[in-house]
Formats: C-alpha cells, sequence, structure tokens
C-alpha cells in the first residue's frame, strides 16, 4: 500500500470505496493511462454470501486462487422443510469467494496496475470553481488529508458519504439488513450441510419478507439472512439456521452486518463530475441480493464514463453508466423485484414458490440466466411455461412439476 506521504495530492480521478466496484474502477483507470486514488477505510468486510457467477469469473479475470469453493447445486427449502435441488449440471459452475480475502486481492490489483491507495475514512467534498473536485480524508492516525481531482467515483457502500453529500441524506435505496456469521466447516457431506450446495432458505421464522443462506466457502461457510422487518432477531434466526445445518457447535470466526440496497438509485451523477457506482447507486439484485458481479460491472461503467468525461470535456458522459447498466440489466432487476414482491409475502407463497423450482425449465432457466447474466432470448415458449406455472400458482390452481 501507499503510504501517505507517497501520495501526491492531485489525480484525474478519486475513487472513495475499495470494494468490488471501487476497485474494479481504479484498476481499469489506471490500465487505460489516468492517475488515480483509491481511497479505503480497509478492515471492515461486507456480509456477502460471496456467489458469483461464471461470467464474473470471466470478464473480471478472477484467478483460480481467489475462488475459495465451486458450488454444483442450490438446495431450495420451504417453511414446511420441504427441500428442491436444483443442479447446475452441464451449465457450468458458481464461483464462492471470500470477502475477507478477495476485497483486499481486488485493492492490490489495482494498485498493480498502477492506482494509489491510501488507507483513509472519507470526510467531505467540495466542488471547485475550475470544475473539480477537493476532499477531506482521516487517516489512521487522525491526520487530515486533502486530494484534488478532476472527479470522483463513489463507491463507499450503502451508506454512502459521497452519495449524502451529493443529493442529501434522504437519497437513499430500498433496503433491506443483512446479517452473517462466518463459522468453520466440514469439508465432507453430512445429511445437513454439503460444501458443493448452496441452501437457499425461504422461511418467515428465518427471515419474514427474505430468506437466509447457508453457503460454503470451502473450509468455512457463510449462514445469516436479510430482512426489511425493523426488530426481527436475524441473530436467533442464524442461529436456528447454524442449528438445522449441524454447524451449531463449530468455531465462529467473524459476525457481521450492514444494510442491502435493493433497487438501482434513479441517478448516479451530479451532471458534473462525480458519480456513485456499486452499493452507493443500489445495484444489488432484489429477490437474490446478489451484488458483487453487479459492483464490478457498475464500477467498470463508471470508470469508462468518467474516462470519458475527462476526454471529451462533457459531463453529460457520466450518465451513461447508469443508462448502459439498466439497458443491459434493468429488465432483470424489473423481474426479480416482481418475484420479491409476489413470492416473499408469507410462507404459504413461498411454499408454493419452492414447490415451482422443481419444474425443469424453471430450473434450467434460472441457471441460464444467472450464470451468463442476460435473459434466455432463445427460448420464449419456456419463458411462457413459466409465466403459466406462476399464474396457476398465484390463483391456487395445483401445479403440474416434476416429481
Amino acid at each position: 500500500m501507499s503510504g501517505a506521504v507517497d501520495v501526491p495530492e492531485e489525480f484525474d480521478v478519486i475513487v472513495v470505496g475499495g470494494g468490488p466496484s471501487g476497485a474494479t474502477a481504479a484498476g481499469d483507470l489506471a490500465a487505460a493511462g489516468l492517475s488515480v486514488l483509491l481511497v479505503d477505510r480497509e478492515g471492515r468486510i461486507k456480509p456477502c454470501g460471496g456467489a458469483i457467477p461464471t461470467c464474473t469469473v470471466r470478464d473480471f479475470d478472477i484467478p483460480d486462487e481467489i475462488i475459495v469453493a465451486r458450488i454444483s447445486a442450490a438446495r431450495m427449502i420451504a417453511p414446511s422443510g420441504r427441500a428442491v435441488t436444483m443442479e447446475i449440471g452441464d451449465h457450468g459452475h458458481v464461483a464462492m469467494v471470500d470477502r475477507a480475502t478477495f476485497d483486499p486481492w481486488l485493492r492490490d490489483r489495482a494498485q498493480a496496475l498502477g492506482a494509489h491507495r491510501i488507507a483513509a475514512a472519507f470526510e467531505t467534498i467540495e466542488l471547485t470553481r475550475d470544475g473539480g473536485a477537493r476532499i477531506t480524508v482521516k487517516l489512521r492516525d487522525g491526520e487530515r488529508r486533502e486530494f484534488a481531482a478532476r472527479a470522483v467515483i463513489g463507491a463507499d457502500g450503502a451508506n454512502s458519504a459521497v452519495r449524502s453529500a451529493l443529493f442529501g441524506p434522504r437519497a437513499r435505496p430500498k433496503y433491506v439488513f443483512a446479517y452473517h456469521e462466518i463459522v468453520e466447516a466440514p469439508s465432507i457431506a453430512t445429511d445437513a450441510y454439503a460444501p458443493t450446495q448452496c441452501d437457499v432458505i425461504y422461511d418467515g421464522n428465518i427471515s419474514p419478507d427474505f430468506y437466509g443462506w447457508v453457503f460454503p466457502h470451502g473450509a468455512h461457510a457463510s449462514i445469516g439472512c436479510g430482512t426489511a422487518v425493523k426488530g426481527f432477531d436475524m441473530k436467533g434466526a442464524t442461529h436456528r439456521l447454524r442449528r438445522r445445518s449441524g454447524l451449531q457447535d463449530a468455531v465462529t470466526l467473524r459476525r457481521e452486518g450492514a444494510p442491502l440496497p435493493l433497487k438501482p438509485m434513479k441517478r448516479w451523477d451530479n451532471g458534473r463530475n462525480v458519480v456513485l457506482a456499486g452499493d452507493a447507486a443500489g445495484v444489488v439484485a432484489p429477490s437474490s441480493g446478489e451484488g458483487i458481479h453487479y459492483a464490478m460491472l457498475s464500477g467498470r461503467y463508471c470508470a469508462r464514463a468518467v474516462a470519458q468525461m475527462l476526454e471529451t470535456g462533457n459531463p453529460k458522459a457520466l450518465a451513461t453508466a447508469r443508462k448502459r447498466f439498466m439497458a443491459e440489466h434493468g429488465r432483470v432487476f424489473f423481474i426479480l423485484g416482481l418475484l420479491q414482491a409476489i413470492w416473499y409475502r408469507n410462507d404459504t407463497l413461498r411454499e408454493q414458490f419452492v414447490k415451482m423450482c422443481r419444474d425443469p425449465d424453471v430450473q434450467r432457466l434460472t441457471w441460464e440466466s444467472y450464470l451468463n447474466k442476460r435473459l434466455v432470448r432463445h427460448d420464449p415458449m419456456g419463458h411462457l411455461r413459466v409465466l403459466y406455472k406462476d399464474i396457476r400458482a398465484l390463483i391456487g390452481l395445483p401445479l403440474r412439476t416434476a416429481p
């Protein structure tokens, strides 16, 4: 890491936040030849199941040594305890990463590509008369430093201070709150836990409006839940999940909690020289809570938008980051939002939802869309069959699914 004394005071771009979105943006900009400062508090780990699809590994050059597990199936568990296993089969696998090692690796890669980097907390931003910006940060030793840049990317998480400074504290996306525990896990399968299978639990006793999870991380496992219901005992729900999975006595390594945005902000930039990325922009998928791929993608799009703005002098270029993201993924976010709004309302509907997951069309289209991050357009009849079954389930008609 660059020492604070060695860091210059002026840059083309300052990136605030060194998670997947910020580190990706900083690395891309540095690789393009721009001077970049990456500011991150470091030492903080976001609660995250850690799943990334095939396209993320491919498109962002994630090496094998960063992947802690490879998942071949997901088991969907209904309130009744009925479980439906969705095998990935020939579609590939889901890669798992641990944010405690994944995020620092991304920051190291950005630095290796040429970005300067400091461990500091963002405090203020000031837009200057010459069209630039100045930020104030607080270093770990308490010293405050100022840095100037022609543009700033705010990638500082769900409670983004950059976003608050730009749009005010009330400009916030819709949230659920996530909590998980990282525990030591067995390396061989048991009746309740499998190192190559993710468990997704749809049960109001675990989450009244979202879901719980048990995700293998190689020698470890992430066990947690999410909810927007204030006062719900998430630690108690996680304890119940641990007991269900036979991991109640496993050594606990970390406990982490944080808000999780579930809807992209309507605006990411200030129309001048600052743009938001990742959780700060709200790019976490509804229904699934998946964020790593979308965070990295938004960071890449913001980097391109900033580079274009700096090259042309036209601040309207900043808006292209959100436009491109929503053009490619807005429909998926809309569909996932509907799925959550319809099926997560109560245990009766959750039971029907898990039952639907037995259907071969549902499983195939789900995995193809998830692993490649695009809707499957070559099979319109498959989508029509799924829609038909959705409607039957909603109006209470029997579902005709595979046994």
